[in-house]
């Protein structure tokens, strides 16, 4: 049988591909530090952990659940959003959580973009992004973002392009990979832009609440909704990756658009899960306090090491991930990277997976124990 055309437009993501290539060296035996990918190692609170447990004795929670999700859950994500961003969203028309922020990407493509689309890419940037976009058979057009530039498109020379075929614009801010963090005026100016040129404006924001002291939402900006979508996750902030909880919020219109394709994708999430994330989202400041003090000591550790790999780094830059620029005259990303897997059985990602920008530079992931950083840092 011969697979659809589109498959030829994407290859298989890389972590997929290179974790197993590192499953096969821990099966050879050598101790592998695994410092490439997000994934928190932590657990959720203990009072996330027994309402799930609890609740699934509860009536029709086994059964199909609404594609708009619990009014409760729908609820929770407004007032958090109106707690920690002072935003006001109505959770009955403007909010539609999410089996994960990932399938969002594509739901969101899926509801607005017809083939031969061009859509708007940050390089370096979440490489989910361009695989949807081909995908569904639009046209990918990277933007450049710079250390120079702190991480930020030139909007000016953006604004100079023939953009009549752009439809959608993907940002995430905090940046990934980055950790770069956009002011409240770069955000207006994001949405200026996006209105003058009719483009959807769609901000990716799971990492605002990692080591973060100024968590902000595009959709504070006036009038951010008329013409902007902002999908968000629990995966990071309360270390439920697994559970696969995740929202998109902006206005009746564009939301209602997103439900046609969702509705027919899925069947609605867990009831158990969807309590879950009610209580999660409910969550007093201690939680992110707690949660800060972990990342800040491995942050700190992290920072030892990319110094003994003489690489520089953004102190300021957010989120669970240390972005380094590698030393002048260094092999190339990829081929340092593998030198220090091979060599020292430490896997980090290169910054290539997310875009040319990405060369010259690695990544570091903080889903690492403290004990595990310092051993990684011994091995040098």
């Amino acid at each position: 049988m011969i697979t659809a055309d589109r498959l030829h437009s994407v290859q298989e993501y890389y972590f997929s591909k290179k974790l197993r290539e590192v499953k096969g060296l821990v099966n050879q035996g050598k101790p592998i530090i695994n410092m490439g990918i997000g994934s928190p190692d932590l657990t959720p609170s203990p009072e996330v952990l027994k309402t799930l447990r609890d609740c699934i004795t509860d009536a029709g929670a086994h059964q199909y659940q609404s594609y708009q999700g619990l009014p409760e859950l729908r609820e929770a994500i407004a007032n958090f959003y109106q707690q920690k961003f002072g935003v006001s969203v109505d959770p009955s028309t403007e909010i539609l959580p999410l089996m994960g922020s990932k399938e969002g990407i594509m739901h969101i493509s899926m509801a607005f973009l017809n083939v031969g689309d061009e859509v708007l890419l940050p390089n370096p940037g979440y490489p989910t992004y361009a695989s949807v976009t081909n995908l569904v058979e639009a046209v990918p057009v990277t933007y450049d973002l710079t250390e120079e530039n702190g991480w930020f498109p030139d909007l000016g020379a953006l604004s100079q392009k023939d953009l009549s075929k752009v439809k959608l614009m993907w940002i995430s801010y905090p940046h990934m990979p980055t950790g770069a963090t956009a002011t409240l005026e770069q955000l207006k100016s994001l949405v200026a832009f996006a209105k003058k040129h009719d483009i959807l404006l769609v901000n990716d924001n799971p990492y605002s609440f990692v080591l973060s002291n100024n968590p902000t939402s595009i959709l504070s900006i006036k009038g951010a909704k008329e013409c902007t979508l902002e999908l968000n996750s629990l995966s990071k902030t309360f270390n439920m990756a697994g559970w696969r909880v995740g929202m998109v919020l902006g206005s009746e219109e564009h939301i209602n658009a997103v439900l046609k394709v969702k509705s027919n994708m899925d069947s609605g999430m867990f009831y158990g899960i969807q309590k879950g994330a009610v209580v999660a989202l409910q969550s007093g400041p201690e939680w992110f306090e707690e949660l800060d003090q972990v990342y800040t000591k491995r942050r700190e550790l992290m920072f030892q090491l990319a110094d003994k790999l003489s690489c520089t780094y953004d102190k300021n830059a957010v989120g669970m991930f240390v972005w380094c620029k590698l030393p002048e005259g260094s092999l190339s990303s990829e081929a340092f990277i593998d030198n220090v897997l091979y060599e020292k059985d430490i896997f980090i990602a290169p910054g290539t997976i997310f875009g040319s920008n990405g060369e010259g530079y690695i990544r570091f992931s903080l889903c690492v124990k403290e004990e595990k950083i310092k051993e990684a840092i011994a091995r040098f």
